[in-house]
């Protein structure tokens, strides 16, 4: 990639962003507008490899980072740097393309929705694009992404808040699951400290070893469940209809309603 990109917000996912584009060696340049610039974004500036708060052009690419409860706001003057050649990719939950369009005076414009492990280069990055767009436009965009992990897609946007309840909230569900087992562990006489040790090792491992293996989930799963053992005795409980099964299908679809509420909220 060629072009420049300006990144609009530059927050923990506008920064991590900026900075696998740095680490890949990415050959355009970078400007970066956010009122408040971090030391990380200053220490670039200052090295010479961004540019903050510059004067406002057409971008090649354009990321819109912020949180789309502001966007409203902010729409006229991020749709300065928007030329007839600018595309535009979004990273905010909740503003549709539609939305994009209307206020950024532009058709060219795609969605992203990147999760948290992504500030870590280990997330996964739903891809979101409308019908008409080139295959090489998708390529781009993906080689935007990437430095968050994988990145999947492009897909409707009629699907995107399913995905986005699954891959984008799913780290707080992960992060639930560690808390809840550790509750469990010091209502059942452990140390509350030794509780939280045991079950943040034991997701952390147990991702590391989903990544690590081609077989599934439901396999690896069925691997460490022996036979009338205590580990099936605890699923049976967990895999009841009314326990997890049941409890997940609500979970996603509140989420999916919400993100449904917030484009109505953002239009």
């Amino acid at each position: 990639m060629t072009q420049n990109i300006t990144l609009i917000g530059a927050g923990r996912m506008g920064s991590a962003l900026t900075g696998g584009w740095l680490k890949a060696g990415f050959s355009g340049g970078i400007d970066i507008v956010d009122p408040h610039p971090s030391e990380t974004v200053s220490d670039w500036a200052e090295r010479g490899r961004v540019r903050v708060n510059p004067e406002a052009v057409p971008a090649d690419l354009l990321v819109v980072a912020v949180k789309p409860q502001v966007f409203g706001d902010l729409a006229p003057t991020i749709a300065q740097r928007v030329g007839p050649q600018t595309r535009v990719l979004s990273v905010m939950a909740g503003v549709s393309l539609a939305t994009l369009e209307a206020k950024l005076g532009t058709s060219l414009v795609a969605r992203a929705m990147p999760n948290t492990p992504g500030l870590v280069g280990k997330g996964v990055t739903i891809l979101c694009t409308k019908p008409e767009t080139s295959a090489e436009t998708i390529k781009v965009l993906e080689s935007l992404l990437t430095p968050l992990g994988a990145v999947e897609g492009p897909i409707g946007e009629d699907l995107l808040p399913a995905a986005t309840a699954v891959s984008g909230c799913g780290p707080a569900y992960g992060f639930l699951l560690a808390e809840m087992m550790a509750a469990a562990g010091a209502a059942h006489g452990l140390d509350p400290d030794m509780a939280m040790r045991l079950a943040r090792k034991t997701v952390e491992g147990a991702g590391a070893l989903m990544e690590s293996s081609e077989e599934d989930a439901a396999t690896l799963r069925r691997n460490v469940t022996s036979p009338n053992g205590v580990t099936q005795a605890a699923l049976e409980v967990l895999m009841s209809d009314a326990a997890l099964p049941s409890i997940f299908k609500q979970a996603i679809g509140a989420a999916i309603d919400r993100d449904t509420e917030l484009s109505r909220e953002t239009e």
